[in-house]
């Protein structure tokens, strides 16, 4: 088998990391005006984002199989092929059950696509792990911000036509299938230390996924929801988008930086509760005193979020050694806490519609974030222990 270069290898861990987020977060400055369109409610309308969430945690644990049957980069390759037929499938956006059809099939595509990738990680990287996670996370912050702060100028060149802006995210999609596709294919082989199955029952799995579904259902929450409760606040609307851009935006230099910090100084468990602290901080500023700094609270949300998901992918790389132990360990992550995250943006949603403002829905997820500061504290270093590869 001909040798991959390392660039390349990291440029297609880049290009697959970029497609993981736009299909979602591009929804958020145009879900007032879809659901307006569509006549459907807050809580219905909130599915797009759900349902690809509940897909990510439901399909996961299929991604080892997939690993081990067909190989890892053909997997991959056919995933992201999966997220952009999903987006182009937006072309037909005017019907609200091929919307909410398109976000499933992203869905699935995310879904096996995450956990494989940081076998990938694992398999090339071993050396530089933290360094490559933020380079990761780095991308998916990049697709993310780019899908939040380019929606609505993407759907005003195309003719004010916003299921050619959502559908427009296909072609990074496109770009990323052709280059996996050129990238040789190996099928993982389990060892015996790898374990048949997902680590149910190892505790400091359940703990990995408790701060990952928080900080996820706090991430697609905003995804939804925050343009809407800062208009309510009374911001105008192009202010409001300002301001999510912004908690997208700033999120790109944490994503890289605190995955290489925890590695550099063994401060994995000090920077989780700080990103805990802050996200508590700032989601009750935004519930309670929305009017007072927002750029600052938005700014400390998002490099909160960025910061906490970039280190959340990291934990079960330093909990196992092999690569199909870290999908499986990911895996878990992703199912478990994918599956409670999906309910948060629509709680937020039935939330909204039955209290008559956002307020209430802000306030449970400002008691989340302490509980994550909680799970956090919990989190410290992992044992040494090298038999540890369930």
């Amino acid at each position: 088998m001909k040798p991959v270069s390392r660039a390349l290898l990291m440029l297609a861990l880049l290009l697959a990391a970029i497609n993981l987020r736009p299909g979602i977060t591009s929804l958020a400055p145009l879900i007032e005006r879809i659901a307006a369109e569509l006549s459907l409610s807050r809580g219905l309308i909130s599915l797009t984002t759900a349902l690809p969430v509940l897909c990510m945690g439901l399909l996961a644990p299929l991604a080892p199989r997939f690993a081990t049957r067909i190989g890892l980069e053909r997997t991959i390759t056919a995933c992201l092929a999966l997220i952009c037929l999903a987006l182009l499938l937006r072309l037909g956006g005017q019907s609200g059950v091929l919307l909410i059809g398109s976000a499933v099939l992203m869905g699935t595509g995310i879904a096996l696509t995450g956990p494989l990738l940081s076998g990938f990680i694992k398999r090339h990287f071993v050396e530089h792990i933290g360094r490559v996670v933020g380079w990761y996370s780095f991308g998916m912050a990049i697709g993310g911000a780019g899908g939040a702060v380019l929606s609505i100028p993407l759907t005003r060149a195309l003719g004010d036509d916003w299921t050619a802006g959502l559908a427009a995210w296909a072609l990074p999609a496109l770009l990323a299938v052709l280059l996996w596709a050129r990238l040789p294919n190996r099928k993982e082989t389990a060892s015996a230390s790898d374990g048949a199955g997902l680590p149910w029952r190892e505790p400091r799995a359940w703990l990995v996924t408790g701060f990952f579904a928080i900080q996820a259902g706090m991430f697609y929450s905003m995804a939804t929801w925050l343009v809407a409760r800062y208009h309510e606040a009374g911001f105008s609307l192009p202010y409001s988008n300002g301001l999510f851009g912004t908690f997208m935006l700033v999120g790109l230099p944490s994503a890289w930086l605190l995955p290489w910090l925890a590695q550099r100084f063994g401060i994995r468990q000090p920077l989780l509760v700080c990103c805990g602290l802050a996200m508590t901080l700032s989601l009750g500023m935004v519930t309670f005193l929305p009017q007072q700094l927002p750029e600052l609270w938005a700014m400390l949300m998002g490099l909160a979020l960025s910061g906490s998901f970039a280190l959340s992918l990291v934990l079960p790389l330093y909990e196992v050694h092999t690569p199909l132990a870290v999908s499986r360990w990911t895996a878990m992550m992703l199912c478990a806490g994918y599956c409670m995250a999906c309910l948060a943006p629509i709680l937020v949603g039935l939330g909204r519609d039955l209290a008559g403002d956002y307020r209430l829905p802000f306030m449970v997820l400002t008691a989340l974030g302490g509980l994550m500061t909680l799970i956090a504290w919990r989190l410290r270093s992992p044992r040494a222990a090298p038999d540890r590869q369930s």
